[in-house]
């Protein structure tokens, strides 16, 4: 079940202000209820700790000034409306996705349970998929039901859809980031890059996550990869804050690399989850 809680920004934003929108059977129908608007997701970790809130409320921002309706977002409010949804539902762990359709902030929060183990391990298919955004840097909540018909469409087996761009780069998953080892144009022996577009996708706070301790490890190059490419790859993932870092072994018919994670990829998965026991901050 989600629950969905309402915040008129316009005015003062004590608690009392907190109220309760309605309740929904799943994120995307909660979304078909909203206003349109501007929107992010992100999830809890050891009950209520979240991870780089202030980044979700600039995103919020940034959004709704791209789809023309700038406005301003208060991170404290935003972390009282957060802790009041967190108290109301008290569950294990927890996934929210705030919209931003000023004033009003919306507050959808349900129980989540993270991907299976054996995702992890033995790596996951996607296929590429004929979608793009009209507004790429927004995160606009009218590209939700588009993707959510995309979804329905994927063959089984498929966990996600690559968005491919007109020119035949590899952007980004419905919702995800994706990234590619490549090796290094300079020469063989170089080091490899860890390739992923910029400018024609969104800009995930999980996706900047991983570029801070993707540095750490390789060369990162924020050019895209041809479709073509990808038979040169080594190793591709993708990233979310549902996913964090989830390795991909298959593109439609196309096996990446050895068909397994990769040392690339399962480096960053251990220093991305090092970084959320460094930085996850309690809300309550």
């Amino acid at each position: 079940m989600v629950t969905t809680f309402q915040l008129d920004t316009s005015g003062p934003t004590d608690d009392s202000r907190i109220v309760l929108f309605g309740t929904h059977t799943s994120l995307g129908e909660a979304s078909g209820q909203l206003p349109d608007g501007a929107y992010t997701t992100f999830r809890t970790y050891q009950g209520s700790r979240v991870l780089r809130l202030r980044q979700h409320v600039q995103r919020l921002e940034e959004s709704v000034a791209l789809l023309g309706n700038p406005a301003h977002l208060d991170e404290a409010a935003t972390r009282r409306a957060v802790a009041h949804a967190l108290r109301a539902t008290a569950y294990p762990e927890s996934r929210f996705r705030l919209t931003f359709a000023p004033p009003m902030l919306f507050v959808s929060i349900e129980p989540f349970t993270p991907y299976p183990p054996s995702l992890y391990e033995s790596g996951v298919w996607c296929v590429s998929v004929s979608l793009h955004r009209d507004n790429p840097h927004a995160k606009s909540t009218t590209f939700i039901a588009s993707a959510a018909d995309a979804y329905r469409a994927l063959p089984a087996g498929a966990h996600e859809g690559l968005m491919i761009g007109e020119d035949g780069a590899v952007l980004e998953g419905l919702s995800s980031n994706f990234f590619a080892v490549m090796p290094s144009a300079a020469a063989p022996e170089a080091p490899c890059v860890l390739r992923t577009e910029e400018a024609r996708v969104l800009a995930g706070v999980t996706r900047a996550l991983v570029l801070e301790v993707a540095r750490q490890v390789l060369p990162v190059s924020t050019e895209a990869v041809a479709y073509s490419d990808l038979p040169r790859a080594r190793e591709c993932f993708i990233t979310s804050v549902s996913r964090e870092i989830l390795p991909v072994v298959k593109v439609d018919q196309l096996t990446i690399g050895d068909g397994f994670p990769g040392p690339i990829t399962r480096a960053l998965m251990q220093r991305f989850r090092a970084l959320v026991e460094r930085e996850a901050e309690p809300l309550l």
